[in-house]
């Protein structure tokens, strides 16, 4: 597969993941709305008030997990999926001899034609350590060596 579309598809699965958060948060919300409004105040206020602060505590919460998505969704934008750095930056596609890597955002595993990368943030531990480093370089990280292989 060529590199530039590699990148592309790597891009887009991130941007699937982002927008499965961003729904799941919504639709809390507006659940957490519903269940706000169908209660009625009944002759027990204590219990009624209760309930009304634990729907609010649940619409925090997933207004929270939203307001983290879009910030991951502003992070992947800015990332180009065009180009080949003779460096790991943000955008690569790094070949180790301990996995593939996508320094995007952290979304996990990302299974693509039948091969597994890990889509990192480059702040994370991992991405920190590549960041920076050509092919060939080799780091390790909680007593595991990498060595790159390839950089797309």
């Amino acid at each position: 597969m060529i590199a530039i579309e590699l990148k592309k598809q790597l891009h887009q699965l991130c941007s699937n993941y982002i927008q499965q958060r961003m729904q799941a948060a919504q639709q809390g919300i507006d659940a957490a709305q519903q269940a706000s409004n169908e209660d009625t105040k009944s002759s027990a206020g204590d219990k009624y008030e209760t309930g009304r602060a634990m729907m609010q505590q649940e619409t925090n919460r997933n207004l929270m997990q939203l307001n983290e998505a879009n910030k991951l969704l502003v992070t992947l934008n800015q990332i180009s999926t065009n180009g080949h750095s003779q460096q790991v930056e943000a955008g690569s596609v790094v070949m180790t001899n301990n996995g593939k890597f996508y320094l995007a955002i952290s979304a996990g595993t990302l299974t693509l034609q039948g091969e597994t990368y890990f889509a990192i943030s480059p702040g994370s531990p991992i991405g920190l350590k590549m960041k920076g480093h050509r092919v060939g370089d080799g780091f390790s990280l909680n007593g595991k060596s990498y060595r790159i292989e390839q950089i797309l």
